[in-house]
């Protein structure tokens, strides 16, 4: 079951208010998630479901992500000094393997 799932209407409104708050404010984005009211015959499902899909639909969580796997770039020596290390690794592995060591 979701968290949000087990919070008051009023408690779950206003934590996805502070996180649609908090992307805006560490992203410098004016086109955030809008945030809206709960109706009083909706579900807390269909709230959950519907932060969801606008938090999806903004993009922010993909320019997080992108951001959070950014590497710097090597230069050409690193690279290929990396690149020796990680085939004389995997032909240990494989001469290993041959031999029945683990």
């Amino acid at each position: 079951m979701h968290i949000l799932a087990k919070m008051s209407i009023d408690l779950m409104v206003a934590v996805i208010e502070i996180v649609a708050r908090i992307c805006a404010i560490c992203y410098n984005t004016a086109d955030m998630v809008q945030v809206t009211r709960k109706d009083e015959r909706e579900a807390n499902e269909n709230i959950i479901r519907r932060f969801n899909r606008k938090v999806l639909q903004s993009g922010v969580l993909a320019e997080a992500k992108a951001s959070m796997r950014f590497a710097k770039p090597l230069s050409k020596p690193e690279r290929r000094a990396k690149a020796i290390i990680r085939k004389e690794r995997k032909n240990d592995k494989l001469a290993k393997m041959r031999l029945g060591i683990r």
